[in-house]
């Protein structure tokens, strides 16, 4: 017997908890001072106040197994059956060998680690061989169906589907593999269907970037074959992040009961919807309220989209657009916030809000729905910067030719071939989130707050000399996040005081909010740059965010184009690479680790992002002397896809992650002839692990070989600042030695 879908949902909610309870609990395991026990109690509270929270706000259809201890595509992979040999045979407990698989342990690297989809959330890249083995383990979501069932909540389990999870798969042809992964899930729904489920939802937003004939075919065969399982829930199929175009109809050529569209990132689904006909016997689920940003929805126009769609199918059903993994908890604890502001937000507990009232909306059509809001106030627009902006020249985005650039940097710094340098932060200690958190409190006035931090630098400084780096950092231990810090100091940002949002396992971070044009009031990084040069001869590199990074990283504005807040916050930085230049810095770096991440998904609309994406960082770059030298750093991404926009940024020495993925991307640089420095990182920084002295020389022969020494820089992955300083001490000891061998062979 058929279960009516529900007239709302929301496609997953943020797990972390309002305060962050589960990177605390689960830290806390890492270090030993809770036990596994204790762990668990921790994420049941955390379910089971999300299933509350839901119930309570009336939403219809209610998701499980969206809760994970680091990532729900790791989970995936444990309920298939797809962990690695090399993790089994290490004998850990089963939750154990789940983080050793996300983390690492001293005798086995972690699983890669990149960005999923267009979002700042990192999953775990699943290693699918020959040799797997998928065997169906659906113990994690029939216990947290059970769960939700004793607080008197039904709900759906969420899991990735097999289509997208083998895309996302690291392997020769993962889609040889398909046949076989699909019989495991059919394991899964019989299992789910046993214990009464009534719903399952899997994800396939894989299928809204561009995709060949075989791989559409392979979605048809994986949810014909599930569609026509005897014993098995409904099947919701789940699609996000923009438009489904051709694979629409291959998917509804399946026996599947419903379908989730996103209608915000994905606006032209609404027309292939109508294309195909009438949807008879099909739950059509509608994206109608944005999950990837925090700006109140629209209810009027959103709920004439949903009244579209009902004239399209048996039975509509209103959710967010995407998970709500990606905006804040709530909402109505922001009480610092600007009220201009402030009413113009919603965050994940206020989207439900309004999912369930356009579900109420499209049900009766009675609902009182409130006015759109007004235009922003005039007091947000900045009109110098919009006037630079107009003034702008092609050759306000140009330097002088790389080799005399090169030159004249060599000549100036006098550094040795592979030079050794770290990419920017060092741990951030207790004591330093104590000191930063008291400042805020007014516990620790401003002249004992600057001395803390001066102090933090001065040993990070003199740690490094020691080592033996030979372009050094400050360490940055006055910021609390990479872009955040930025927006702290710039007009048209504003900061929340509790917008947590999940970054990778643990790691959360609060996005600034851009509201309106951006300005830079005053020198930001230049007072910490020039303290720390001034304690030592060798380079201290002046550390910036890039424009685009800050773009990702941020709640943005929906009202003007990317590409003009792009170059407003480009302008900012180009104010302070002059600022820091004139102040004797000689390196400076810009990162955008965010290049790819913000890459359009179908590739009629790449070109003109990555235009304007390297447009705004050649602008932000682009006003200082031929001898002053720029670096910029990424990570975490499939950097193939960008290669040629790395190159025409143009920077004198690019960093990049590449110590998961074996140094593949020095293949792609040599493709395309790179011809400027590049430093691929030889330490993941990711895991707690310590890499022995020989892998790090494994890997710099690697880059050798692939990469001439004089171009080729030595450094970790990414920022340290998630390290303990036993692990970066350890660890850049062997950076420098190996650095040292394979300079002397």
């Amino acid at each position: 017997m058929s279960t009516a879908f529900g007239q709302s949902t929301v496609l997953g909610y943020p797990r972390i908890g309002a305060n962050r309870e589960l990177k605390k609990a689960v830290e806390a395991y890492w270090a030993g001072t809770v036990d596994a026990d204790t762990l668990e109690a921790t994420a049941a509270a955390l379910r089971a106040e999300v299933w509350q929270i839901l119930r309570n706000a009336r939403l219809d259809a209610i998701p499980s197994n969206t809760f994970s201890y680091y990532d729900q595509v790791l989970d995936t992979a444990v309920a298939v059956g797809a962990v690695p040999d090399r993790f089994t045979r290490l004998g850990l407990s089963e939750l154990d060998t789940y983080f050793a698989m996300a983390r690492g342990v001293d005798t086995e690297p972690a699983l890669e680690l990149t960005k999923w989809f267009d979002t700042n959330y990192h999953y775990l890249v699943p290693e699918i061989v020959p040799g797997t083995t998928f065997s169906a383990n659906p113990a994690k979501p029939l216990r947290e169906y059970a769960e939700a069932l004793d607080l008197g909540v039904t709900t759906r389990p969420v899991l990735v589907g097999p289509a997208t999870f083998l895309l996302l798969a690291k392997g020769d042809d993962p889609f040889a593999r398909l046949d076989d992964l699909v019989e495991t899930y059919a394991e899964i729904l019989a299992a789910l269907a046993d214990a009464g489920v009534a719903w399952v939802q899997l994800d396939e937003p894989g299928y809204v970037a561009d995709r060949s004939p075989s791989e559409i075919d392979a979605l048809r065969r994986a949810y014909t074959r599930l569609g026509g399982v005897s014993k098995r829930p409904q099947i919701f199929v789940a699609t996000y992040f923009g438009e489904l175009g051709d694979v629409l109809p291959a998917l509804l050529d399946t026996p599947i009961e419903a379908i989730g569209l996103d209608l915000v990132a994905g606006p032209g689904n609404l027309n292939r919807l109508a294309a195909a006909g009438p949807l008879r016997g099909r739950t059509v689920v509608a994206g109608l309220v944005d999950g990837h940003n925090i700006w109140r929805t629209d209810l009027r126009t959103a709920v004439a989209t949903g009244a579209t769609v009902s004239g399209l199918a048996d039975h509509v059903a209103v959710s967010t657009s995407c998970s709500l993994l990606h905006v804040p908890v709530d909402l109505s604890v922001e009480t610092r916030l600007d009220p201009e502001l402030h009413g113009r937000l919603a965050f994940a507990r206020q989207k439900v809000d309004e999912v369930v009232l356009l579900g109420r909306a499209l049900r009766d059509g009675t609902t009182q729905l409130p006015a759109p809001l007004p235009t922003a106030p005039a007091r947000w627009r900045h009109d110098g910067v919009r006037e630079r902006l107009a003034a702008l020249r092609p050759i306000d985005r140009q330097r002088g030719d790389y080799p005399s650039r090169s030159a004249r940097q060599q000549e100036r710094l006098g550094l040795p071939e592979l030079p050794t340098t770290t990419i920017g932060s060092f741990p951030q200690t207790v004591e330093l989130r104590k000191a930063r958190a008291a400042y805020r409190a007014g516990t620790l006035d401003e002249a004992g707050y600057v001395q803390r931090m001066r102090d933090e630098v001065a040993h990070v400084i003199r740690l490094q000399e020691q080592l033996g780096l030979d372009v050094l950092v400050h360490g940055e231990p006055e910021r609390n996040d990479m872009v955040q810090y930025f927006g702290e100091q710039l007009d048209g940002f504003a900061a929340t005081e509790h917008g947590w949002v999940q970054s990778y396992g643990s790691r959360c971070v609060r996005p600034p909010i851009i509201y309106g044009d951006v300005a830079r009031k005053a020198p930001m990084t230049v007072d910490w740059s020039t303290y720390a040069q001034s304690l030592t001869s060798r380079p201290v590199k002046g550390m910036l965010t890039g424009p685009v990074t800050i773009l990702a990283w941020s709640f943005v504005r929906v009202d003007q184009p990317l590409a003009d807040t792009a170059d407003q916050v480009a302008l900012a930085l180009r104010d302070e690479c002059h600022d820091l230049e004139a102040a004797g810095i000689t390196v400076i770096q810009v990162d955008e680790p965010a290049l790819r991440e913000t890459l359009p998904l179908r590739k009629i609309d790449q070109k003109a992002y990555l235009d304007w994406a390297v447009a705004a960082f050649r602008l932000a770059t682009s006003g200082v002397a031929e001898d002053t030298q720029i670096h910029t750093h990424l990570c975490y991404s499939e950097f193939a896809e960008v290669i040629t926009a790395i190159d025409a940024l143009d920077a004198d020495v690019t960093s990049i992650e590449a110590s998961r993925s074996k140094m593949e991307v020095l293949d792609d640089l040599a493709a395309i002839g790179y011809r400027r420095g590049v430093g691929p990182g030889v330490w993941d920084i990711h895991s707690p692990r310590v890499p022995p002295h020989d892998e790090v020389v494994e890997a710099l022969r690697r880059a050798v070989a692939a990469v001439p020494a004089r171009r080729l820089w030595v450094n970790p992955d990414c920022g340290l600042k998630t390290r303990g300083y036993s692990e970066v001490e350890a660890s850049l000891r062997h950076l420098v030695a190996a650095a040292a061998e394979v300079r002397e062979r």
